[in-house]
Order: C-alpha cells, then sequence, then structure tokens
C-alpha cells in the first residue's frame, strides 16, 4: 500500500472512530515537528521555500503544509522528477532550476540511479559511488538562481518563514552565502548527516557552526535532518 492510499485510510478510521492520527510525509517526523513549532509561535502567515524537493509527497518535509492549504516554493533540478512534482503541488511555484551560492548562472548537475541523491556536486556523487551507495545515471546542465533571487522574485521580498534545505553536498556552500542580514526565516530544516547504508555517517558540524553563528539554534535532531530556530525574533 503506498503512501497516499494508507494516509487515506487513516482519515476514514478518523472520521469513523474519532480517534485522530498526526500524519507523517517527511523521513522521521520532521514535518510534524515543524507543524508543532508553528502552533506554538502562533503564525498564521506560513510559507515554505523547499530547495532539493525531490518527490512531492514521499519523504517530503512540505507536503504536509501543502496539504493543509499553505504555499510555497519548490525547487527541484532533475527534469523528470519536477514533471511529477508540478503535477502533485499544482497551487505551488515549482521551479525546474538549482540554487547557488553565489552568483546565477548554470551548472552540472549529477543524476543518481536513486533520486534522493541527486546533488551539483561532482566530489559528492563520486563519493557515492566509490562507496557503492550509489550510480550516477547522467549528468546534465541546470540554470542556477540564487536564495535571494528567489525570495526577492517569488516572495515580495518578505522572508518565508520556512525553507527545507536538501542539496547533497552544498549545504554549506548556499548557508555560508544566505543573505541572513536581509532575510531571516524562523525554521530551517537541514539534511546534517552524510549518507551511508548504515546510518554511521558522522554529523556534518560546520553547518552547526554556520547556522550558530547567524543566530539560529538547534530545535530538534532526528540524526538525519536538523531542525533550526531563529533565537533573534
Amino acid at each position: 500500500m503506498n503512501l497516499i492510499n494508507l494516509n487515506f485510510f487513516k482519515r476514514v478510521y478518523q472520521k469513523i472512530t474519532g480517534i485522530s492520527y498526526n500524519l507523517s510525509y517527511s523521513q522521521t517526523g520532521e514535518d510534524l515537528i515543524i507543524e508543532f513549532m508553528i502552533a506554538a509561535k502562533k503564525i498564521k502567515n506560513f510559507t515554505y521555500l523547499d530547495i532539493g524537493a525531490n518527490h512531492p509527497v514521499r519523504l517530503n518535509n512540505s507536503f504536509k503544509f501543502y496539504e493543509n492549504g499553505y504555499k510555497g516554493v519548490c525547487i527541484e533540478p532533475d527534469p523528470s522528477v519536477f514533471k511529477i512534482l508540478c503535477k502533485k503541488r499544482p497551487k505551488d511555484i515549482c521551479l525546474n532550476i538549482g540554487i547557488a551560492g553565489k552568483a546565477s548562472g548554470e551548472a552540472y548537475f549529477y543524476i543518481m540511479n536513486n533520486p534522493v541523491l541527486n546533488t551539483f556536486s561532482k566530489e559528492e556523487a563520486t563519493s557515492l559511488e566509490k562507496n557503492n551507495h550509489g550510480k550516477i545515471k547522467k549528468v546534465i546542465k541546470v540554470p542556477l538562481k540564487t536564495i535571494e533571487e528567489i525570495i526577492d522574485d517569488y516572495f515580495n521580498g518578505i522572508s518565508p518563514v520556512f525553507i527545507n534545505l536538501d542539496v547533497e553536498g552544498l549545504d554549506e556552500e548556499i548557508l555560508r552565502n544566505f543573505p541572513f542580514d536581509k532575510y531571516r526565516p524562523t525554521i530551517f530544516c537541514i539534511e546534517t548527516v552524510h549518507f551511508t547504508d548504515d546510518a554511521s555517517s558522522e554529523k556534518r558540524s560546520e553547518i552547526f557552526n554556520i547556522m550558530s553563528e547567524y543566530g539560529y539554534k538547534t530545535f530538534a535532531d532526528t540524526y538525519i535532518n536538523t531542525i533550526f530556530i531563529n533565537t533573534l525574533i
């Protein structure tokens, strides 16, 4: 039974029995944690920027909020995955581009046999192959925009409340060049562990250093992802 059908039957069960379920589409419940934060902070005008959205529903950290009626911008460089994203998330703005650290342009994008491992980092892609964690299927050129350009153009210059960042190997570069002096999202969810089959990888300490430097603290950690909250609001 796929995730959509399972959730449908859970809703039917809830309606019949009155027993509620907190449905999560994330890999390890990140969306439920963020939903709690939204309620605790009484955020009403919730918006999101999902960078590296991948599948529009499965293991997705923003779909729960789309389902709840919120809207945002989803970034997905893989053309085949992008088509699925547009079909399943018609109310979102979906962009078939990548995110650059400093300047617009274009870059090579490594499409892996497992789409969740797709990356702009040649080093990351070759490391995955070397360690038998994935295979490079093909390499394509993809246009790039900076986060600042995305927020300027699609959020009317108002910071999104939530940014989900999962860009296999380039998270640190993007964060180092994030315009924190101009935009202060309330919540970040960032993949902070290197991928391995046996979950033995160390956490990416530099990401924690960057976020701390710019006034964000860890609110929750699911080992795979860390959820950071802005301490300057």
